[in-house]
């Protein structure tokens, strides 16, 4: 269900059959119409700190959530109070916009933000009746070559290629889950190589992933999977085709034995 408004539809939901939920709530990159002049950050600049490609892997599952509009116009993976970036060190020090937002635009992102929140909590409330209990990939990137594009990359000793974030969960209850989800991505046969997964390394999971914990807290298991970009250049959002659909192989790797966690811990719930 793609919410639809008097311009163009800024996020999507599809509902299905799963007890599995995938998210890529910071894929979009367009801006609406009557904000998009006020822009001071370059249109380049702000796809760095968006996560392309990552809607492409909410593929593995039926049940999916998109964002279609840039974080910078509003983020969704922060909380309310939060989720416009008004001054540079809400915005990893970067200057957004020419001058102050009027306070009437900002209103009207602040209502299509509390919009997208009212028609998840309608998804998972849905999975919650038909399942009991649910599990959520949260789909992100990060950057880890700040020091531009031919600099050095981040240390990777900080810095894993899939970072887990598992902040605020319920960690003791949800462990089948989540090392069922660990052990299959670091034993995926990746290009001939293991892939580097750590767990609340480089994040723990943001506001997203703490409101479903917070609004389910006795039936929903949030993994904040974060990608570094060494499968594209970030600088000039580049993919490599090849590693876009090898890591979709690497999530959908781990579907049963993470579903079969899910129904593990789902029958202790009950009993």
């Amino acid at each position: 269900m793609p919410h639809t408004s008097p311009e163009k539809p800024y996020y999507h939901i599809k509902q299905g059959k799963s007890p599995l939920i995938a998210t890529a709530i910071h894929d979009g990159h367009t801006v609406r119409d009557n904000i998009r002049s006020l822009f001071s950050l370059p249109e380049k600049e702000r796809l760095r700190e968006e996560d392309p490609f990552t809607a492409t892997w909410t593929g593995i599952t039926d049940n999916r959530v998109i964002g279609l509009n840039s974080r910078f116009e509003m983020d969704l993976n922060r909380s309310r109070e939060k989720a416009i970036y008004r001054k540079p060190e809400d915005a990893w020090g970067l200057h957004v916009w020419k001058e102050e937002l009027p306070e009437e635009l900002v209103r009207e992102s602040l209502a299509r933000y509390d919009r997208f929140y009212e028609e998840v909590k309608q998804l998972l409330q849905q999975v919650q009746e038909q399942h009991g209990c649910f599990v959520v990939y949260d789909l992100h990137t990060y950057n880890h070559r700040r020091q531009g594009a031919d600099g050095p990359e981040a240390d990777p000793a900080e810095n894993p290629e899939v970072n887990l974030g598992t902040g605020n969960m319920n960690r003791e209850l949800w462990a089948p889950v989540v090392d069922a989800f660990t052990r299959s991505m670091q034993s995926y046969n990746y290009q001939g190589r293991r892939l580097d997964v750590r767990e609340n390394v480089k994040f723990e999971g943001g506001h997203f992933m703490r409101w479903i914990h917070d609004t389910f807290p006795d039936s929903a298991c949030v993994i904040s999977i974060e990608f570094k970009k060494f499968f594209m250049d970030e600088w000039t959002g580049k993919p490599d085709e090849n590693q876009l659909k090898e890591i979709e192989k690497a999530l959908q790797s781990t579907l049963e034995p993470v579903l079969a966690a899910r129904a593990q811990v789902c029958q202790k719930l009950l009993t």
